[in-house]
């Protein structure tokens, strides 16, 4: 990843979600290879 600062915040959003329990119901967890597929955590947000 060339911007530093981006990838810094991809690292604080993976480790954000896996500390919290998410009870919002249109946030929803894609497998790894639909991360793998579409790029980082922030895929996970909004989600439906």
């Amino acid at each position: 990843m060339r911007d530093r600062e981006i990838a810094k915040l991809i690292k604080l959003e993976k480790i954000r979600q896996k500390k919290v329990v998410n009870l919002i119901a249109s946030e929803n967890y894609v497998s790894k290879d639909v991360l793998t597929a579409l790029g980082s955590e922030f895929t996970n947000k909004y989600a439906e």
